[in-house]
């Protein structure tokens, strides 16, 4: 006659041990989540090192210390750029290029902040006769304050041909009192920035004096 059937022949497990194993295993992915008009930039800050900047004017390098004073009590067009979106890059770089003049006359600032320092990007300036201040934020602390870097989401899972984490091309428009004036995010490359509500906000924003 057959023993009897062992029901307990493997080790028995404390499913409360598994559970919390697997709650402290888990992080909450922080998703690409770009700050919209309206809301109020979080906290952050340019750094004085000359590492960081450099200014272009005519395609040429201009040796001078960038003013952050002078540069940040007007409203600001900050464009976020990364040499990895290939000919995307370059357009946008050329669209602000062609409206410094409309932005000046806003009595507005513009900076374009680069998630790379590349000896190509002088050689895109010099043969584009670009007159634009860039800002060298490589370790992407800026662009994931404005939502629009994450190393929890990376740009690949969401755009085929690219295979580096860099930050979304954006631009965006801030009071002096670190309001977002205007948002614009390049998510299928198909439409230019739209230029006259970019200078429109800049227009009806008070100047921080």
């Amino acid at each position: 006659m057959a023993g009897a059937l062992n029901y307990n022949r493997y080790p028995l497990f404390d499913m409360s041990e598994i559970i919390q194993e697997l709650e402290f295993g888990m992080t909450r992915k922080k998703v690409l989540k770009p700050l919209r008009k309206g809301e109020q930039v979080p906290n952050f800050s340019f750094e004085k090192s000359n590492f960081r900047w450099q200014q272009f004017v005519n395609g040429v390098e201009k040796a001078t210390t960038i003013n952050l004073l002078q540069l940040l009590n007007k409203p600001l067009i900050i464009a976020f750029y990364s040499s990895q979106w290939q000919a995307h890059s370059l357009n946008l770089l050329l669209q602000l290029n062609r409206l410094n003049q409309d932005i000046k006359a806003a009595n507005a600032n513009i900076l374009i902040v680069s998630a790379e320092k590349e000896k190509g990007l002088e050689n895109i300036v010099w043969e584009n006769i670009l007159s634009l201040n860039f800002y060298y934020d490589t370790e992407r602390l800026i662009a994931e304050k404005f939502g629009i870097y994450s190393d929890n989401d990376p740009v690949w899972d969401k755009f085929s041909g690219i295979d580096t984490n860099v930050p979304l091309l954006a631009t965006y428009a801030i009071s002096a009192e670190g309001e977002i004036l205007f948002d614009y995010v390049d998510w299928d490359f198909s439409k230019d920035i739209p230029a006259e509500t970019l200078i429109a906000s800049v227009n009806g924003s008070r100047n921080f004096l």
